[in-house]
């Protein structure tokens, strides 16, 4: 994940007036219960509800839900945490968590049958999302993990500077000097504090940086070193059960 400096920045949710749910979503909403009500695996009917999902960003319950990133980026699990909220108490707490909190479904399906699930352009969102805010997150993290490896007996080296030096190595510049950028061409206000749909954006925003400025070998080796990082961590927190990235 991406560690804001919390002296300079102060991770917050904002909430917006809510909406009137579209017809669309009404409905993969009904049909997530009815499907639940007739024996479906709630995994399965939950994909199929993602499918029918149309809204991309809404406020519910005074809690502000973007679904899509950059306008490319599709953050399938903050839809499904929504969907799950509409069943709360109807599914398997351990199966749950597992998917929201580590990405690990409780049932194994293919890529190709996912993908048909929840819907071609959604799926091609999805990887976007993967590869743009997930892998992107893991790419800070192996890079902290490296500088701290290198200066763990400096006393005075601290977290801010140890987040400091991974983004220089990655991005070739610090965070604030990027997140004021980011902010600059977005018109986003300048502040000290950043909403979680922000700080999302923003790691998408790198990523599209980063490609514009690494030179393709060194993009594909930073890529699999992250997603080595990623599949080490789901399997300690899971003990080996399988994550779907």
């Amino acid at each position: 994940m991406v560690n804001l400096n919390v002296g300079v920045l102060k991770l917050r949710v904002m909430a917006t007036e809510s909406v009137v749910l579209s017809t669309a979503d009404t409905e993969a909403i009904r049909h997530f219960k009815k499907a639940m009500c007739t024996g479906k695996h709630w995994y399965i009917a939950l994909l199929e509800a993602i499918e029918l999902w149309n809204s991309t960003e809404e406020v519910h319950q005074e809690e502000h839900y973007r679904y899509l990133i950059g306008h490319e980026a599709f953050d399938w699990l903050s839809l499904a945490q929504r969907l799950c909220s509409e069943v709360d108490g109807l599914l398997p707490e351990e199966e749950k968590i597992n998917l929201l909190f580590f990405a690990a479904p409780p049932i194994d399906i293919s890529p190709e049958e996912f993908s048909k699930l929840i819907g071609s352009t959604k799926y091609r969102a999805y990887l976007n999302y993967l590869y743009g805010v997930v892998v992107e997150e893991a790419l800070l993290a192996v890079a902290e993990e490296a500088v701290y490896k290198e200066r763990r007996h400096f006393a005075t080296y601290q977290d801010e500077h140890i987040q400091q030096e991974a983004y220089r190595r990655v991005y070739g510049t610090d965070m604030i000097t990027l997140l004021n950028r980011f902010r600059q061409e977005r018109g986003y206000p300048l502040r000290d504090s950043i909403t979680l749909t922000e700080q999302k954006e923003f790691t998408y925003w790198l990523f599209r940086y980063r490609l514009d400025h690494c030179d393709k070998a060194r993009i594909a080796s930073d890529t699999k070193e992250a997603l080595k990082w990623l599949r080490r961590q789901w399997d300690s927190r899971l003990k080996r059960k399988p994550a779907r990235l």
